[in-house]
């Protein structure tokens, strides 16, 4: 089994040429040869100044290609580079490095005071930044400086089992637990995704999501550095559907809120159109669309035929003709592989896409397992779920309906944990996820989070993700909404707009009223929403009611809005 660095080298050689990295939007980006050019001179550097083997290094770095030339140096010393959140407070980031137990962080002048308040708190001795700033070593002197290191014994020194990073979990409670996954754990992760996604060498990719998440650390960067693509990086995630016009990827990666918004797009651009014939094809295209989705899912489902090759026939027309221009007004015209995780998908967004000539491949995983352990078929994607376990992951439910999974991505514990390691990978190997899920023909459905029922002043049991993705799939303008029903007679919501397409709606009031009548007539009646408020404000990730990567911090809000709460079961009328 191979490393991070061998698998970096073997793409190198193999495609020098090929651009490598890419602010998106500029001309100009790094070919291989010029990635593993610079890898080598800050590995060297680094050296000089003191990294060793088996050191750990510290990242606190917006989405920028010094990120992924450090990140890979680091890993040539068989050093571990982990990355925190840029929104990390001083108070964070003590325990944080005091966990990692690193002597140098790498940063950027705009985070440069953050780290210097909690130098002094921490075992930090080098403070590396690159773009410079008082009181730390520019960049571009580590790159300059010479040393004795022999860059090649040192990366084929490093081994599979060596720790390649830590991840650490943004949890909903409590401390972050820092993940550790190893070259081999990594290696295998690509490996499995270059089977099974098969993209072209040189294909075009964004790198939008945090750093610190394993999804673009894992699943993309590193991704892209073994299959050699070429890696567009998006410096501010709100600039997004900008960077997707700039770059019209091949492969695109995203949580369903990203997916929702480039509906909306589209939506808006075809009710924007104003030559009414042509309007009235774009509707026709997209509903000849919708009855070839239903008849692909009804085969899957039920063993129906499908759709005939006349149905077929049409649809590629509409798909040349009308559906791909519709996907370029939202740069997704050259988009062949796509990949949807992290929260639940409202059924209707994935048929839309698939209607309009974009198939969305559910997926799921978790840090604990590198990245990716079940993914739905590009040639036949089941809705609602997040298709099967990838090859070498095997996935099984408990009793109680827990997803267990184990295979060769599994973490080698959480760092100077070894009690909750214990209470997560038990003695049998099987590690559990906290997830709540059903198997289909063998393809995994997630219903839920084990610790997140809820369960009615009735005894009734029920899943609020299922509920709130209902409430988030009936309309884009909903940007947030959390379900509120644990020992209550029934369910309310709080709801939050989404800023950006608030604007867009001349009557939001109405549309809420509208989406949430929506949202119940796909639930069961005590699953139903009887009471909600529209709070006027914003939830940004890690604050008070959002997590790093977005999920709901479920307790603390419940603390925060508890007035709120309280004003919707007060109400008399039911």
């Amino acid at each position: 089994m191979s490393t991070m660095c061998a698998s970096f080298q073997a793409t190198v050689a193999a495609h020098p040429e090929v651009t490598a990295l890419r602010i998106a939007g500029e001309p100009q980006g790094l070919t291989y040869r010029e990635y593993g050019e610079r890898v080598r001179r800050i590995a060297v550097g680094l050296a000089g100044l003191g990294v060793r083997h088996g050191d750990t290094v510290a990242l606190m770095l917006r989405n920028r290609p010094e990120f992924n030339l450090v990140d890979m140096a680091i890993l040539h010393l068989g050093a571990t580079a982990f990355s925190i959140y840029n929104t990390s407070s001083p108070e964070q980031m003590e325990y944080l490095f005091g966990n990692g137990g690193n002597r140098v962080v790498v940063t950027e002048r705009e985070f440069l005071d953050r780290v210097l308040e909690v130098r002094s708190r921490t075992g930090i001795e080098l403070l590396i930044s690159v773009d410079g700033g008082d009181g730390a070593v520019p960049l571009d002197k580590v790159e300059t400086t010479s040393g004795d290191l022999d860059f090649e014994a040192s990366w084929r020194a490093v081994r599979p089992e060596d720790l390649l990073t830590i991840i650490y979990t943004s949890g909903t409670t409590g401390p972050p637990k820092g993940v550790e996954l190893t070259h081999a754990n990594v290696v295998a992760n690509s490996e499995i995704e270059a089977g099974l996604l098969r993209p072209a060498v040189g294909a075009r990719l964004l790198s939008y999501l945090p750093s610190a998440h394993a999804l673009d650390r894992i699943g993309i960067n590193y991704f892209a550095a073994s299959a050699g693509l070429e890696l567009n990086i998006v410096r501010d995630p709100r600039e997004v559907n900008a960077a997707l016009l700039q770059v019209r990827p091949v492969m695109m990666a995203g949580v369903p809120r990203i997916w929702e918004k480039l509906q909306a797009i589209m939506e808006a651009a075809v009710a924007a159109e104003p030559d009414p014939a042509k309007q009235a094809a774009i509707h026709e295209a997209i509903e000849l669309g919708r009855t070839v989705v239903r008849s692909q899912q009804a085969r899957l489902t039920t063993g129906s035929d499908g759709p005939g090759p006349e149905l077929l026939r049409r649809f590629e027309m509409a798909e040349q003709q009308v559906l791909r221009p519709l996907r370029a007004v939202a740069g997704l015209d050259q988009t062949r592989i796509t990949l949807l995780g992290a929260a639940p998908s409202a059924p209707h967004m994935l048929e839309f896409f698939a209607a309009v000539g974009l198939p969305l491949l559910e997926a799921w995983g978790m840090t604990e397992l590198t990245c990716l352990s079940t993914i739905n078929s590009p040639e036949a994607p089941r809705f609602g779920t997040v298709g099967r376990p990838m090859p070498g992951i095997e996935v099984k439910l408990a009793e109680d309906g827990e997803v267990l999974a184990r295979g060769r991505t599994m973490m080698r514990g959480y760092r100077h944990d070894p009690e909750r390691t214990a209470e997560t990978i038990g003695s049998d190997g099987w590690l559990r996820t906290g997830d709540l899920g059903v198997l289909e023909d063998g393809h995994l459905r997630i219903i839920g989070r084990k610790k997140e029922l809820i369960i009615n002043s009735s005894g009734k049991n029920m899943s609020p993700v299922n509920i709130e993705c209902a409430i988030k799939g009936a309309s884009p303008l909903i940007g947030q909404a959390i379900c509120i029903g644990d020992r209550r007679p029934y369910n309310v919501a709080l709801i939050v707009l989404d800023p950006q397409l608030a604007p867009l709606y001349p009557e939001p009031e109405r549309e809420i009223a509208s989406a949430v009548h929506r949202a119940n007539t796909r639930l069961s009646r005590v699953e139903q929403i009887k009471r909600y408020l529209v709070l006027d404000t914003e939830w940004q990730p890690d604050s008070d009611e959002l997590t790093a990567t977005s999920k709901l911090r479920r307790t603390p809000i419940a603390e925060k809005y508890a007035e709120q709460i309280e004003q919707l079961y007060a109400a008399t009328d039911q």
